[in-house]
């Protein structure tokens, strides 16, 4: 039988594989269009928890014994699986039988905040983040056979708090700290790990756990990439075959597609122009949120597969979860996920392309140079199509389904950022961010108060990065620093009050009020905040946070 993990298709004895996964579920019951997908079925020498465990991993969950369903998912198995599972089906008839003790006696509990770190409160914010890297530092190591935790060949960082992995999107953000510290090594390390990823798997996984290997999450590799030319570190072009198959795995199934009609990442749009959206390759539960999504699902009178596949997609979009994904706002079993084409996501692919004809140019590879500057040139102008409302000029998401655009919300400056708006959009854009999204505290996410973290009143680290960077390079400089200065006063009054940074900031308000919302409490650490925030103190030395 032959499999290939990337796109979870399988030929040849599917009747053999259906009937070692029980669970299988052999109809997409989002009611894609051709070509029919294949989906849930898990490389066989890569099993998720939830594969792996069953029934035990099912008990576990729904009995809450963990606070965080994480926990579970991040635990190694002392023995091999295969007798856990014996052990559970013989011993859980027992009348003294007890889950918990059964767990702490079959499982290593993952270590989290083991590092002893202290904050100095003496410290500058800056001085307190350029010490932090170490902390957030994971060396490669021997892990256990069975954990969900995949090995990768250099050091890497990790976000900190429950997030003991390191994350996609969240590195690059991290990175830009690395930079402003002159940490090239940490860089190229960093980067090497993506690239090991993407030769190992086909694709930049959510994280470097099994369980998120189903899915990506934004594609900023390229940015990674960038960054190696903007901050001295040399031999960029070594990463573009790496930049190549990424781009493969976003698009593809792109050629077997008609109008209206949408595979895995990508949709073609009615006009016959093709943009992508998020994706995630289950439709099942996620491992590290497995009761919160059947209870979500429970709450839907829609098809549960349909919601666990869109609340996995909300999660490959970073953006997990917010307003930007929801059909009525509040509920979010009303999540349509994979019904939205991202103004965000197509923007960062745009960056994609470009950078593929760049290097390839530079390689004196004319053809394919010419071939991606046609396509990142097709992709703006679809974006200007579908994703800017000439009306009220600003960018917008766009329902593919439903036919008709969404909110105004942050991830609207990201073409700024990748430098893919025209001088007008830049300007209107600008002008929308100051009427609608401009916080005491920075950038605003949504103007929705919905209760998900990724809305009103709520910041976060990249969103401010991307729009001061954005806006700069568009000559709005006065509005950039205007940001900056605020985002640094709000982490600086934080840090000051609590001597720590953390994963989002409130920025509604004007005193510090520690940010909510979401499935699980505020995390401290914290990569992406440190990242950007170091970078900025770089760029802005007179904005830095007075005691």
């Amino acid at each position: 039988m032959a499999f290939n993990h990337n796109d979870l298709t399988i030929d040849n004895n599917l009747a053999d594989y259906e009937a070692y996964y029980h669970d299988y579920e052999a109809l997409d019951m989002l009611a894609e269009p051709q070509p029919e997908p294949i989906q849930g079925l898990p490389a066989p020498d890569i099993l998720t928890p939830s594969d792996r465990y069953q029934e035990l991993f099912e008990a576990v969950q729904s009995a809450r014994i963990f606070a965080d369903s994480k926990t579970f998912a991040d635990c190694a198995p002392k023995i091999e699986p295969e007798m856990i599972l014996y052990r559970y089906f013989i011993q859980r008839e027992r009348e003294d039988f007890n889950l918990l003790a059964f767990v702490l006696e079959n499982f290593d509990l993952p270590k989290i905040n083991d590092s002893r770190y202290v904050a100095d409160p003496a410290k500058s914010m800056g001085e307190h983040i350029d010490s932090l890297w170490p902390v957030l530092t994971r060396k490669p190591e021997k892990h256990s056979e069975f954990s969900s935790l995949l090995p990768l060949p250099e050091p890497y960082v990790v976000p900190g708090g429950r997030f003991g992995e390191t994350y996609y999107w969240d590195s690059y953000f991290s990175m830009l700290g690395f930079a402003a510290g002159g940490q090239t090594d940490l860089l190229r390390q960093m980067a090497d790990n993506f690239a090991w990823m993407i030769d190992t798997y086909g694709h930049i996984p959510n994280g470097n756990r099994t369980y998120y290997l189903s899915r990506s999450q934004p594609p900023v590799f390229a940015l990674m990439v960038e960054l190696f030319e903007k901050d001295g570190v040399s031999q960029a072009q070594r990463y573009l075959r790496q930049l190549k198959r990424e781009y493969d795995f976003w698009m593809d199934g792109t050629e077997s597609l008609t109008p209206g009609e949408a595979w895995r990442h990508v949709v073609m749009m009615p006009d016959g122009s093709v943009l992508n959206r998020y994706w995630d390759d289950r439709d099942t539960p996620r491992d590290e949120s497995w009761i919160e999504d059947v209870e979500t699902a429970r709450n839907s009178a829609r098809p549960s597969s349909e919601v666990y596949r869109d609340l996995r997609a909300g999660a490959a979009s970073g953006w997990d979860f917010s307003s930007r994904w929801l059909s009525e706002a509040g509920r979010l079993e009303s999540i349509q996920t994979t019904s939205i084409v991202p103004i965000d996501l197509n923007a960062f692919l745009y960056k994609l392309e470009t950078t593929i004809a760049r290097l390839s140019a530079r390689k004196n590879d004319r053809a394919t140079a010419e071939l991606f500057q046609q396509k990142a040139v097709r992709r703006r102008e679809a974006v200007d199509a579908w994703l800017w409302d000439a009306q009220a000029e600003l960018y917008r998401d766009y329902n593919w389904r439903e036919r008709e655009k969404g909110a105004f919300s942050a991830a609207g400056v990201t073409p700024l950022y990748v430098g893919m708006a025209s001088l007008e959009q830049a300007a209107a854009t600008a002008a929308a961010v100051r009427s609608h999204l401009l916080a005491p505290g920075g950038v605003l996410t949504t103007v929705e108060e919905t209760g998900e973290q990724w809305d009103k009143p709520n910041g976060w680290a990249p969103m401010q990065w991307m729009a001061i960077k954005g806006f700069n390079n568009y000559g709005e400089e006065l509005l950039a620093k205007e940001i900056a200065a605020r985002w640094l006063q709000v982490t600086g009054a934080t840090y000051h009050r609590h001597h720590k940074m953390v994963e989002k900031y409130n920025v509604a308000g004007r005193a510090p009020v520690l940010a909510g919302g979401g499935e699980y409490p505020l995390q401290d650490g914290f990569g992406w905040t440190n990242g950007v925030t170091r970078r900025l103190l770089a760029m802005y030395p007179d904005a830095a946070p007075k005691r």
